[in-house]
Parts: C-alpha cells; structure tokens; sequence
C-alpha cells in the first residue's frame, strides 16, 4: 500500500523541479542579476591597416593634342587600337597650310632675286670706284708736274670718295637683302612645320584609351591644345590613386603592402605596394587629404583605367599576439567611476588609441603613464614624487591641449611630450634613461601604426560582478587590439556587453549587449 503513494510522491516532484527548470531557463533566471556577454582573448595575427578607396590608371598616359586648326580629313586609329611612336593616327585638312607653304616659297624665291640684284650693285659700284681711283691718282701725278691745275685732281678725288660711299650703300643693301632672305626660309620652314602638324602622330607606343574626335570635326588650337587622344603607354603596369585622411597619412610609407579590390572582379584581390606619398594637400569642406600612389602589376590586362579601387594599405603587421576585442576596451559596467567620468567628459582610457604617447589623455591616463613609468623604470620615492610633482605642474598645459582645436592641438600636445620626456630623463639613472629611450621609441612605433595607449578591461570576479584589469594596448585593426601587457592570459573571458536577464532567447530576438 505505500509503494505506489511513494511514487506518486517521487513523481510529483520531478514534475515540480521541472517546471521550476522550465520557467527559470525561459525566463533567464532572477530579473535581478545581469547576464555578461563575453570573449575570450586569443593569440593569433594581427594586421593595422588603412582602408580607403582610389582610381585605377595607367603609370603613363599621354594626351595627344594638335598645335594648328582645321578640319580632321581622316582617323586611322580607334579605341584599344595598339600603336608604335611616331605612327600616323590622324589627319587634318591640309589645303590651307600647302598655300601658306607655296607663298612662302614665292616670298624666298623673290627675296634671293632682290639679293642678286644687290649683289650686281655692289659689282657696279666697286668697278666704279676703282676708274675713280685711277683717275685720282693718273691727276695727282700730273698736278705734280705742273700740266694740270689743282682743280682737277680736286674734283677727281672727291669722285674716287663718293665711289667708296657708293660701294658701301651697295654692299649694306646686300646684306639686308641676304636677311631678308634668311627671314623667308625661317618662314618657309615654319610653313612646313605646320604643314607637317596637320598629321597628328603618336609620341609614345601604347594603346589608344580615348578618342575625342571624328572625321570631319574642326580643331581649334588656340592657348591650349584641344585632346584628341589618350594613350596608356604600358597597361601592364598600373597604379592606384587613393585619397588618405590626414589623420592617417603618417602612417604611410613607400613600399608598404597593399591589397586591393575592384567591383568588376568580386572575391579577388590584387596586390601591389606604395610607391608614393604626394606632399600637396587637397582640401574640400575644411577635410584635408593626401594623395598616395600605389603601383601594381597587371599581366592579364583584367585592371582597367578608371576602375575604383577598394584600397588596404598594411601599415603593421604581427604574425602572433595576444589580443582582444575592441568592444572588450570600450565596455564599462553600470555605476562604475569610469562611467560618470565617460558621461561628462572623454578621458584616455576609452578607447585604445586615445592616450597614445606621453602627455596625453586626461587624469585617467596620466595615472596610467605615470604607474606604468614606476613599475618598468623602478623608480624610488624619491623619484616617485618628483614624478608626481612633474605631472601635477603640466596638468594646466594637458587641459589647454585638450581644449584646442587643430592643428594647435596636436602641437600644443607634442610640446607637452617633449616636456614631460626632458623633465622624467632628469630624475633619471643612466640605466634608467636607457630604458626610458625604448620604452618612448616603442610608443612612437605604436602610434605610427595606429595603436599604442592605455586601457582597461573588465572580467568577471569571483564574487560576479565585474573587476577592472589596467592594460596597455598595441595594434589595432578596428575590430581587435593588441595587449601589449597587463594581467590578461590568452582565454581569459572578457566582458564586452551586458544583457539583461529575462530576455528570451527562443522565439523572441535577444536583447542586444549593452555598450558603454
């Protein structure tokens, strides 16, 4: 008799403590306690690179204009026609340079007629002066002798000077005639220059990538040379014209890799590197860019100009690192100090990259610097204070700093860095110093690849709730960050989100994590 009121007993509650399950599983347990969203931290690659987009076009590209004006008589090449230099691709209507040509023949042939005629003269008048001289010198002999009178040898001599005059006049009108006709050749060879332009000519071998004319069309060269033609010397090789943030810029530098990806050819990439960083700056709506070259090989002909290029420049690369997601270093639990502070004011340790360099941030990242210079340099207490007077008498200039706006703000917070660097090298050992150099080149490299800084990440404690871990960071690549150190092992679970109990995770959508 008490077998089966037993087990109708034991059954009764399994089916309690089953339906207790039930309800605290959809339910997601007490309303009361947050449930985290976490990730692990990993060891593994990481890569820093600037995205950006730019314009596909040949290394080389030449414009092929016309110096006269006239009527294009005929076309001999057409788009992706192949062409070697000096081929004739084009004709213009030469009628009225072939009659500028013969009228300047004619003007030189009369030129060279006026030039003998003053050539004659010249002989002329030197035979002239020479009967002149011999009679001079035939009335001088007989003044001598007394058979003529002085009037006559006179009257002889002035004869003979006006032939010497006469024979310079015939020898000065000669040269103006050889001039002259010098004057005609210039202008019959620049008749035949021109006439020669009305044959339009490839400069270069390549290929024709533009046309800009038809048969029949008028050319008016004026100031500028109208286009009538682009040709790509070399479409095997190709470079990308990309526009870079000045933000980024400083992280570029010839001969970095760089990935690239054009609509025309999804899911492939192409490689090529930076070939050049353009110092002109383009501005537009108050934002400043730089234009970086990147060369690339282009062997199947696939690349073609004016395509758009989705461009990955790799300014940093690690091939093994601990690392963590950035939404791990921008979490901060509810109530917490480091919210309130976030709410009225961005401090350094927000973000991975925002205290990067001595003399950044505000308090938080100063604190930061100044427990991070201690513990790697071992400063004494007698060093521990100056730091801290070092720090509390530049606390002025790091809020100056923070309240300037660019370029004054990245200058007045590269004079604070430098400061701070002379003033800590001060308080110094030799050996100290030593340490102290790499521990400034290593943040330099840091921010040259866009990472560098403190931060801070938050786990779960042993009594659950959520426990702060000092961090300083490296690379970035916008969706991980490096941990350069602090008490993060790799598989350590992070918080990066909180989501509130009670959300079903069945048929309703889960509630998203709660960023800060």
């Amino acid at each position: 008799m008490k077998s089966p009121l037993r087990y109708s007993l034991i059954a009764a509650a399994l089916l309690l403590a089953g339906s207790t399950y039930t309800f605290w599983h959809f339910t997601g347990g007490t309303a009361d306690v947050p449930k985290f969203k976490l990730s692990k931290a990993e060891s593994g690659p990481l890569t820093a690179v600037v995205s950006a987009t730019g314009t596909l076009n040949p290394v080389v590209s030449v414009q092929v204009g016309s110096q006269v004006s006239g009527q294009i008589k005929e076309i001999l090449v057409d788009f992706n026609s192949s062409v070697k230099a000096n081929q004739l691709i084009a004709r213009l209507d030469p009628e009225t340079y072939e009659y500028r040509v013969r009228q300047a023949q004619a003007d030189l042939e009369a030129a060279r007629a006026t030039l003998g005629v003053q050539q004659a003269e010249v002989l002329r008048a030197k035979a002239n002066l020479s009967d002149a001289q011999r009679d001079f010198e035939r009335k001088k002999m007989l003044v001598e002798k007394n058979f003529i009178s002085s009037a006559e040898r006179d009257k002889a001599q002035t004869t003979f000077d006006a032939g010497r005059a006469s024979v310079q006049v015939a020898e000065a009108q000669a040269r103006n005639s050889e001039a002259l006709v010098r004057q005609r050749e210039a202008s019959l060879s620049s008749a035949r220059v021109d006439l020669e332009r009305t044959s339009i000519r490839a400069p270069v071998d390549g290929i024709v990538v533009k046309r800009s004319i038809e048969p029949g069309q008028t050319v008016a060269a004026s100031l500028q040379a109208p286009e009538l033609f682009v040709i790509a010397r070399n479409l095997t090789d190709m470079q990308v014209e990309t526009s870079i943030d000045e933000a980024d810029v400083g992280r570029i530098q010839p001969g970095q890799h760089v990935s690239f990806t054009v609509d025309a050819f999804p899911g492939r990439s192409f490689e090529g590197d930076v070939r050049q960083v353009r110092k002109a700056a383009t501005v537009v709506s108050n934002v400043v860019t730089y234009t970086v070259v990147v060369s690339t090989a282009n062997p199947e002909l696939s690349l073609l100009p004016g395509m758009t290029a989705n461009v990955r420049i790799i300014t940093a690369q690690k091939e093994k690192t601990l690392k963590v997601a950035n939404a791990a270093l921008r979490f901060r639990p509810t109530g917490s100090a480091d919210e309130k502070k976030n709410a009225s004011s961005s401090t350094a340790t927000a973000s991975p990259a925002s205290t990067s360099g001595t003399g950044g941030g505000g308090n938080g990242g100063q604190n930061a610097q100044r427990e991070r210079l201690i513990a790697e340099l071992k400063l004494d207490a007698p060093q521990q204070e100056k730091l801290a007077a070092i720090y509390a008498a530049m606390n002025d200039k790091f809020a100056a700093a923070r309240e300037a706006v660019q370029p004054e703000k990245s200058r007045a917070q590269e004079r604070n860095r430098a400061e701070i660097r002379d003033k800590v090298s001060a308080i110094l050992t030799p050996e100290q110093k030593q340490r102290y150099a790499e521990m400034n080149a290593e943040t330099q490299a840091n921010r040259a690849s866009g990472g560098g800084g403190s931060g801070r990440v938050w786990v779960v404690g042993d009594d659950g709730k959520p426990k702060a871990i000092e961090v300083r960071l490296g690379l970035t690549d916008g969706a991980m960050t490096e941990i350069v150190s602090g008490d993060v092992r790799e598989g350590s679970e992070v918080i990066t989100g909180v989501q509130t109990a009670g959300t079903k995770t069945g048929s309703g959508a889960p509630a998203g994590p709660r960023l800060f």
